[in-house]
């Protein structure tokens, strides 16, 4: 049985974490930290996970986490890369769920992030965490960094048509829409319910964080320069992140068949992607609590544009899904251990 630490258990990252490891048949929580809640009984916080979590928060202690098999961080960006390094010198194994080692480059992720990076020389180390494309490095790697929820949703559905070089990579355009869980368990006057019902608005769209990492990891899949124009969106839900992706086709005799079976392939062997029937419009309710992305590839009107429909949910497959499929590929675990669960509905 893996002994799993979490730091940062109070956020959505964090209680998705307790969830799905409650049910996991070869892994259990052995400490979830928290300053600010420091003593309180988890399920006191979360009445959800009364009967399956029994543990109090602490206070973030590497000493004791050092005992633990891996350790997740469920918190923001500028607090894994303190803790890092002395996990990894003492042998515990790493999923950091925040941005802090996703862009491989320091002085771009500090021109993104504002600060500068603590721990450069680890950035070498991480393995991007995206199993569809990285899966035999996951599985030796010491310290993941795993990908954020837009681009995940993005990536999965460029890559096909990147690394069969079927699309301009120049001419490429990512609009997507996510649940408002997506900016974290924290008060803001933006996220209340009478500023966000019946409404819908872009942000980001000068430059978001996520881009700088998803267009590294298309660049990866292309084999040379891409060009992303990505503008999100926030909906008026809780979960859910539904990504409408546009490229130009090379050649214009390319069908919607020869695409449909191109992503069929590509992903015929990867369990939480799900490429859905020609001419299917993928929803959001349909992954909700579930660690799957769904896809649907379209030629409209038989012209060169390509149109990929991909739907998330930005808290499990884009989030905490994720990073326990990366822990059971890390501890040589069947890849879908307690993520089997079927999205909810309605």
């Amino acid at each position: 049985m893996l002994k799993v630490g979490i730091v940062g258990g109070t956020g959505y990252t964090g209680a998705e974490l307790l969830r799905l490891i409650a049910a996991h048949p070869d892994a259990e929580v052995a400490m979830i930290t928290s300053r600010a809640e420091d003593g309180v009984p988890v399920d006191e916080l979360f009445p959800s996970l009364r009967g399956y979590v029994d543990l109090r928060f602490t206070v973030p202690d590497v000493a004791a986490l050092s005992s633990c098999d891996v350790v997740f961080f469920a918190t923001p960006h500028n607090v894994a890369m303190n803790l890092v390094p002395e996990l990894l010198a003492a042998g515990t194994r790493v999923v950091d769920l925040s941005a802090d080692f996703r862009i491989r480059d320091a002085a771009l992720w500090s021109k993104w992030y504002n600060e500068e990076h603590l721990c450069p020389d680890v950035l070498a180390e991480a393995v991007y965490g995206l199993p569809e494309t990285n899966a035999a490095a996951i599985a030796d790697a010491k310290l993941i960094a795993c990908p954020g929820c837009y681009p995940t949703a993005v990536e999965l559905g460029f890559i096909p048509l990147l690394e069969s070089k079927l699309v301009d990579p120049s001419r490429l355009i990512a609009s997507a829409a996510s649940g408002v869980s997506g900016a974290g368990r924290q008060a803001k006057v933006d996220n209340l319910f009478a500023e966000l019902s019946e409404s819908f608005k872009a942000y980001g769209v000068a430059g978001h964080r996520h881009l700088p990492e998803i267009e590294q990891e298309l660049m990866v899949a292309a084999k040379g320069p891409v060009s992303l124009t990505f503008t999100p969106h926030l909906l008026p839900q809780v979960r859910g992140i539904h990504a409408t992706l546009f490229s130009e086709v090379s050649n214009p005799d390319t069908s919607v068949e020869q695409l449909q079976s191109l992503f069929e392939e590509r992903y015929a062997n990867a369990p939480f992607v799900d490429v859905m029937p020609p001419g299917s419009l993928p929803q959001t309710r349909t992954v909700r609590g579930a660690n799957m992305c769904r896809i649907a590839v379209h030629k409209p009107q038989g012209r060169n544009t390509v149109v990929v429909l991909s739907v998330i949910d930005n808290l499990v497959k884009g989030a905490s899904g994720q990073a326990i499929q990366n822990m059971n590929i890390m501890f040589g675990l069947p890849e879908t251990a307690g993520l089997q669960g079927v999205s909810l509905l309605p």
